[in-house]
């Protein structure tokens, strides 16, 4: 490199540095008092370390894109969720609130120099080939994920559907990492439904937390409840439910809390508090609540289960939750360039931080394989009325009444193939038993 290469570099490096140090005269730190004066001697690292890559490195690297990357490892090193997001990563994250894009269908987060698995979401290519929250993808294609950042490993996993990717996975308690070939399909992840699990019991599924999930639970709740002679319980299945829109949580919530605090927000230091209340009316006028929720119940989940917990408003159910207690903003830098920033703390009605930690059932019930027996061969069943010679019920008019009343009410199948879910129902017979008892 020529005398001259290296002078106009060394003057590039110092007019970056003399344009940083007037911050450190003017800038003020967190609480206003006075000035905070920027690190001198860290700055002058940075600027040697760029003049000796921008020097030395084995292939020629713009300034632009050094600053671009020392900007974004700036970010990224704050905590898993804050990102810098292009034009390209702010569509995708846009995309996921509408609940329509291209790709496997999976929640994931930076962790442990690979990329976890928060959750799968229902019915996508991720969740049908058996991904589990928890794991830790360590490579995409031929591209380890220690080498990614958060946004470049969800570009690669977002794509044109039909197109193929491998994941190469390591899961806890097996030995050996895991191969998963998928194909990317377009997802459209419909946030909730819902059906009778038997005569007066309901069940809702959330995946996510989209803008019009409010509304389209309060329209299949109403649906629920005018299909059902007696509507005598409910289960809210949060269960691999990644999150989504914090408003959306606490219009999900407010549908069964009457009156009362939802879930605060705290900046740093607590500059900045807010706090979101339900507005009067309960959809199901207290009929017994179940909220079933799992490692990959996160974010806005734990929003929702932690306000109906400290307002005893519903039983938790299932395993702990994922224990993501942050909220991040977008903050438009400019039309190509965004900042989702983590900015504050979310806490329950009980000033609860979940952060880490996660919520803890009020029952715990772990997730188990439960394996179908064939219900509908009777040909086995001996009772009193199949004795020859035995004595008449005088209260019924025919064999087939007395079979009525002998005949289990009529189950959803998906009850016997899902043992939390199974329990989430037996909790809710026995609250309405004891309801009867009672009153």
């Amino acid at each position: 490199m020529t005398t001259r290469k290296k002078l106009l570099n060394s003057l590039a490096v110092t007019v970056l540095v003399s344009s940083l140090l007037p911050l450190s005269t003017t800038a003020q730190n967190s609480e206003g008092h006075g000035a905070s004066h920027l690190p001198v001697e860290t700055i002058n690292t940075f600027a040697r370390v760029f003049e000796t890559i921008k020097n030395y490195y084995v292939e020629e690297v713009t300034d632009e894109e050094l600053l671009r990357n020392a900007i974004q490892g700036m970010v990224e090193s704050l905590d898993p969720h804050s990102a810098l997001l292009d034009s390209k990563g702010m569509s995708e994250v846009e995309a996921e609130t509408t609940g329509r894009y291209g790709g496997l269908g999976i929640e994931v987060t930076k962790d442990n120099g690979g990329i976890r698995v928060i959750s799968p979401i229902d019915d996508t290519p991720a969740f049908k080939a058996g991904i589990l929250p928890g794991d830790l993808i360590i490579q995409l294609d031929d591209q380890l994920t220690t080498r990614m950042n958060l946004i470049d490993a969800i570009n690669s996993m977002r794509g044109q559907p039909g197109t193929e990717i491998t994941l190469i996975v390591v899961r806890k308690g097996v030995e050996g990492p895991l191969e998963f070939k998928l194909t990317r399909a377009v997802i459209r992840v419909k946030s909730v439904h819902s059906y009778l699990l038997e005569p007066g019991f309901g069940y809702l599924r959330i995946t996510q937390f989209q803008t019009t999930t409010p509304e389209l639970a309060r329209t299949q709740i109403k649906k629920l409840i005018s299909d059902s002679d007696s509507f005598d319980g409910l289960v809210v299945d949060l269960r691999n439910n990644p999150g989504g829109e914090l408003h959306s949580a606490i219009g999900v919530s407010d549908i069964f809390i009457d009156n009362g605090l939802i879930v605060s927000t705290r900046s740093r230091n607590n500059a900045q508090v807010s706090e979101f209340r339900s507005t009067p009316g309960d959809i199901i006028e207290g009929v017994p609540l179940v909220v079933l929720v799992n490692e990959g119940s996160a974010s806005a989940s734990e929003i929702v289960a932690g306000a109906l917990q400290d307002h005893n408003r519903a039983i938790i159910m299932g395993e702990n939750t994922f224990g993501k207690g942050s909220v991040q903003t977008i903050v438009r830098l400019d039309s190509d360039t965004t900042l989702k920033l983590t900015t504050d703390r979310y806490y329950t009605p009980n000033d609860r931080s979940i952060q880490a930690s996660g919520i803890v059932p009020d029952i715990t019930v772990e997730w188990r394989e439960v394996e179908e027996s064939d219900d509908e061969d009777n040909s086995m069943t001996f009772r009193e009325s199949n004795l020859g010679g035995s004595l008449e019920n005088e209260n019924v008019n025919s064999p087939d009444e007395l079979d009525d009343q002998q005949s289990p009410p009529q189950v959803n199948p998906a009850v016997k193939r899902d043992y939390q879910l199974m329990q989430a129902l037996y909790l809710l017979k026995g609250l309405r038993i004891s309801n009867n008892f009672s009153g």
